[in-house]
């Protein structure tokens, strides 16, 4: 079930798996064993629902039994934005396991389902043919490889894989509940729609992702601590793609309004987390620094001089070396 092309980015690699005990999760755990891939797992434990602790002991029995390491991360309470602090949490703790113990690639169980769920959400809020794309399989980030074994497969298919061969997994309860946008989606059209129409949906996604390749220019971003910077491509589709890409990696997801705004707008401050400056030359993204400073007269002449925009000049201040890299792109495009 796991595609040739896939088990070849996995085998001799250290490799993390996200876990839940779900039946993704779970398809995924056991496949992962069938073809002899290594790899240990990482679970998160909410504290929302009385099944969680079932569902982490089901984990480490697991990890005992396979000879695995079960990383765990209890989170404290979620006040509120539920959805996008559990992903933040979660990747988190993800990428610190991979940085503290050099693990290659982050496996995650996102399946078909997911996928058109995804794009059906992004298609009826107003998207492009790229964001309507939603999930690669493979994503390459900063220090590690992001993939999905299962994109390929629906969710029908996984729960087929573990009845034939009786293995334990856990129904998250919360996925009943339609007051959560995905979970509307899912039950009321992408369900429906993947139940009547499977071979054409996978059909189309594989057209799909032979075209976003002729879609997007390829942008390698660099970055030095936090200042993250590449060379315009003049094609604002594939700058707006990078950027949102570099975000993510950042745990930050671009809204439509702030896309739409890096499409009129030179610079645009996004979540009062980053700035983002549109040069002719280059595309520039740092934090967003919220005090007030006064900066010395002759820096700020520097700034002037080079066209450095304002809400950058913070930054490049309190961080000497990262102005000199900044004032180095700057100067080998001359006026």
């Amino acid at each position: 079930m796991i595609e040739t092309s896939t088990l070849d980015l996995l085998k001799g690699k250290k490799n993390l798996l996200a876990f839940s005990g779900g039946v993704d999760s779970s398809a995924l755990f056991f496949l992962l064993l069938h073809h002899d891939i290594k790899f240990d797992i990482a679970i998160v434990d909410y504290g929302i629902r009385e099944q969680s602790k079932q569902e982490v002991q089901y984990a480490k029995e697991l990890a005992k039994t396979h000879n695995l390491t079960c990383y765990l991360y209890k989170a404290q309470k979620i006040e509120k934005n539920f959805e996008s602090t559990a992903r933040e949490i979660r990747y988190s703790f993800f990428e610190e396991l991979i940085e503290k113990y050099k693990y290659n690639n982050l496996l995650t169980a996102h399946h078909l389902g997911d996928r058109f769920e995804w794009m059906l959400m992004q298609f009826c809020k107003g998207a492009g043919c790229v964001e309507i794309a939603g999930m690669k399989k493979v994503q390459k980030r900063k220090n590690y490889t992001l993939i999905r074994p299962l994109l390929h497969l629906d969710k029908k298919e996984l729960l087929v894989y573990l009845h034939a061969n009786e293995m334990q997994y856990f129904e998250d309860k919360s996925n009943l509940d339609e007051d959560i946008k995905r979970n509307e989606f899912r039950h009321n059209y992408s369900l429906p729609l993947l139940e009547k129409y499977l071979d054409g949906i996978k059909k189309s996604f594989d057209y799909i992702n032979e075209d976003r390749k002729n879609l997007i220019e390829p942008i390698e971003i660099k970055t030095l601590h936090e200042f993250a910077y590449f060379k315009n491509s003049n094609n604002n589709r594939s700058n707006i793609y990078a950027i949102d890409k570099y975000l993510k990696s950042k745990l930050y997801m671009l809204s439509a309004s702030e896309k739409e705004l890096l499409k009129t707008q030179k610079t645009v401050v996004v979540g009062r987390r980053f700035v983002i400056t549109q040069e002719e030359n280059f595309i520039f993204i740092v934090p967003y620094i919220h005090k007030k400073i006064n900066l010395p007269k002759d820096f700020k002449e520097e700034c002037r001089i080079l066209k450095i925009e304002p809400k950058l000049r913070i930054y490049f201040f309190e961080h000497e070396e990262l102005f000199v890299k900044i004032k180095e792109l700057l100067s080998s495009y001359p006026d």
